[in-house]
């Protein structure tokens, strides 16, 4: 077996062409865009770039033929702000093989190590954590776009290799064909008459203000979060720019107090449902044929990318008010053939969203499970994010 660093058209392709070679069979498994995963690891398109590095390979065996493939990367706003330097691994994909997957975890090691690294989490991504993070460990159904699917038996070549969990995350289903509890909609009625708030949808128009009011709720809600690195504009212009094809602009919800920003939510269409045949070439005639299935309204299920709300707003109900917006959204002719919602993810170090999920009557669906590979055996057990102190 040999690993060869990705560096050229030659290996990105092959890079690309590792997973749909592994899930060729796989009915369940959807490709994501090629341009998708080649922007991750391009600096023109990735603002990660501006604080950190990445590297990737492939590995073949003697004949050159394709058994996998991994990245790494170190983001330095986050690295240092652990018990131990820690930088990352992940778009991992292999053949059920243990030596070729050692292979592919000590090429980041190796990596990672001389940098100043004492830890790798993974699969992680290079860039925010609403897409390509963590390992599917429970729920192997179709997913959502953005929401790593992966071989069952990859957990096992993560656990032998001595990564330990770090933390899960959870996904649950909504389906819309059921009603919420009664008590869920008193609490959105109370909240909404209110004095002093307001209930804003995105527009396109307006999308700078929204941009910068998303960037300060989210500054504050997860400023107390375990190795906070604000959010940056240029992500979310980036990821708005991925998303315009597709974007519906009353998916994504802001609550203002006073004029101020104070909670958002963002929703977007399940591509996935329209992306399988397509295997990841998203050419003129394979855009073509998205926008017309786009028109025929062959998506029935979204997917809950994110919410957050200000710490001191936090127990209020703004959840609530946002829900009843956004059913208000969905009963409407144009939007009434959608039958669920994904809400992902939501890590077990955050109760108060797992307690949202549950008051909304949501069913669960997956389990992907963040892990940590310590290089120094010596070296304390790292914290994890249940153990932060947040204020009173």
């Amino acid at each position: 077996m040999k690993l060869i660093e990705v560096n050229n058209r030659l290996t990105r392709r092959q890079f690309l062409d590792v997973a749909r070679k592994l899930y060729q069979h796989h009915d369940t498994w959807v490709c994501p865009p090629d341009s998708i995963i080649e922007g991750v690891f391009d600096p023109r398109k990735n603002s990660f770039f501006t604080h950190g590095e990445a590297i990737r390979w492939i590995l073949v065996d003697n004949n050159n033929q394709l058994l996998g493939r991994v990245a790494a990367f170190i983001n330095r706003k986050k690295a240092f702000g652990y018990a131990q330097p820690t930088g990352g691994m992940g778009f991992f994909e292999c053949v059920d093989n243990m030596d070729a997957a050692f292979m592919l975890f000590d090429a980041c090691r190796n990596w990672l190590e001389p940098k100043g690294m004492e830890a790798m989490d993974g699969p992680v991504n290079f860039g925010e954590n609403d897409n390509f993070w963590g390992l599917l460990v429970d729920g192997f159904t179709h997913p959502s776009f953005g929401m790593p699917f992966n071989l069952p038996y990859y957990e096992k070549m993560f656990s032998s290799y001595g990564f330990k969990p770090y933390f899960e995350q959870v996904t649950n289903h909504l389906s819309l064909l059921k009603p919420f509890p009664e008590r869920f909609w008193k609490i959105a009625d109370w909240i909404r008459q209110k004095p002093g708030y307001s209930w804003k949808h995105f527009t396109w128009v307006h999308a700078d203000k929204f941009i910068n009011d998303l960037k300060e709720v989210y500054d504050d809600a997860w400023q107390f979060h375990e190795n906070f690195s604000p959010l940056e504009v240029a992500t979310i212009r980036n990821e708005l720019r991925q998303a315009k094809p597709f974007l519906i602009e009353e998916f994504i919800w802001f609550v203002y107090h006073n004029d101020e920003p104070v909670a958002f939510l963002v929703m977007l269409p399940d591509i996935n449902q329209l992306l399988k045949p397509f295997n990841g070439k998203l050419n003129w005639m394979n855009k073509i044929r998205f926008s017309y299935a786009l028109k025929m309204k062959r998506i029935n299920r979204a997917r809950i990318t994110i919410m957050g709300v200000k710490p001191r707003y936090q127990g209020h109900g703004l959840e609530s008010g946002i829900f009843w917006h956004m059913q208000q959204v969905m009963l409407k002719p144009e939007f009434k053939h959608y039958r669920e919602v994904e809400l992902s993810w939501v890590g077990d170090f955050n109760p108060k969203m797992q307690s949202i999920h549950q008051a909304v009557g949501a069913d669960f669906g997956k389990r992907h499970r963040t892990f940590r590979k310590l290089f120094n055996g010596n070296l304390a057990e790292p914290q994890h994010h249940k153990q932060i102190k947040r204020p009173h």
